[in-house]
Parts: structure tokens; sequence; C-alpha cells
């Protein structure tokens, strides 16, 4: 049996909507999904820190490792499964600016959507000695940094992004991700 579950709620000063889909087989692979509301607190943090203040929306989709893999192997080339994808909103060409200009009066801007593994996750908290909930938060945060056009590929960018998770993180009272 296939569950699909979806959401959406607002914080109060930055609206913030998050679907939260989870699409999944078993009730096992759920445990350990974050909130909505733990969602909203982190994104807010990691937009806080970004100096991003739009109304906004995403999608954070929680799947198998079987569809990660697939979605990991068609963009990334990585035949494996990962913990998190993140896929920015890319605006079509062609789309009038009328258009644009309504939907994000309307809803704000829509930045992409996250694609979460809870079984990887719940491993690498497990490996890493982590409590489930501060390794959802540095992956939510991430992936929202990434939603914002951040990266890590160069050194350079990896410093930047990676100092901004240290700094959110410690924020919301969690250890530095990057200390081993």
């Amino acid at each position: 049996m296939l569950t699909a579950l979806s959401d959406n709620k607002k914080l109060t000063n930055m609206q913030i909507q998050i679907e939260r889909q989870i699409v999944l087989a078993d009730e096992n692979e759920m445990l350990g999904i974050p909130t909505t509301e733990e969602m909203m607190l982190w994104a807010q943090a990691a937009f806080d820190a970004a100096d991003f203040h739009k109304d906004c929306a995403f999608t954070a989709r929680f799947v198998s490792n079987d569809e990660i893999q697939e979605l990991n192997k068609t963009y990334r080339h990585m035949d494996k499964p990962t913990n998190i994808l993140s896929f920015p909103y890319e605006i079509p060409d062609d789309l009038p600016t009328e258009v644009l200009e309504a939907e994000e009066a309307e809803e704000g801007v829509y930045l992409g959507d996250l694609v979460i593994a809870m079984a990887v996750v719940r491993k690498e908290a497990n490996e890493q000695d982590k409590t489930l909930t501060e390794h959802c938060a540095h992956l939510i945060v991430h992936g929202c940094l990434h939603l914002l056009g951040y990266d890590h590929i160069t050194d350079e960018e990896a410093q930047e992004m990676e100092g901004l998770e240290i700094k959110v993180l410690e924020q919301l009272g969690y250890p530095n991700p990057y200390e081993e």
C-alpha cells in the first residue's frame, strides 16, 4: 500500500509554504520524518542566514531508497541511494511576465523540491552518532540553501555553504555537522 500525505502550513513573519509529501510503502520507513513545523523552523533559519526574506514555497518529498537511487542515477549519474536531493525551480523561458508576477503575488516564490530518503538519513545518523532530528535539521538546511543557489562544487563554494550551515545549526542548538 502506498501512503501519500500532504499538508501546507505557514509561518507568521515570512510566509513559507511547505508541501510535505510522504510516499512510502511501509510504515516503518516513516519513522522519524520531521514535522512540517520542524522543517519550517529549519528552513526559516536557513533563509535568514542567506538573507532571503521573500514569501516562498517548496516541496519536501520523503521517498524510498529505490526512488531516490533512480533520481540520483538520472540527475547526478550516481547509481546509489543518497540522503537528499535538491531540485531548484527553473522558470520556463516562455512564461509571460504577468503570469509570473501573479503567481508570486498569490503564493510567493516557488523554490523547488527536496527529495529525502529517510532510510539513508537514519543509517547515516546512526553511523555518525547523531540524533535523527539533528541530522534531519542539517539536511533540510543544506537542501534549502541549495534551493537558493548555494553549492559546494568548488572549495570556495563549500566553505561558504558549510559556514552558513554551521551558523544556522548552532543558532538552532545543534552541533557542527562537519566536526568528527
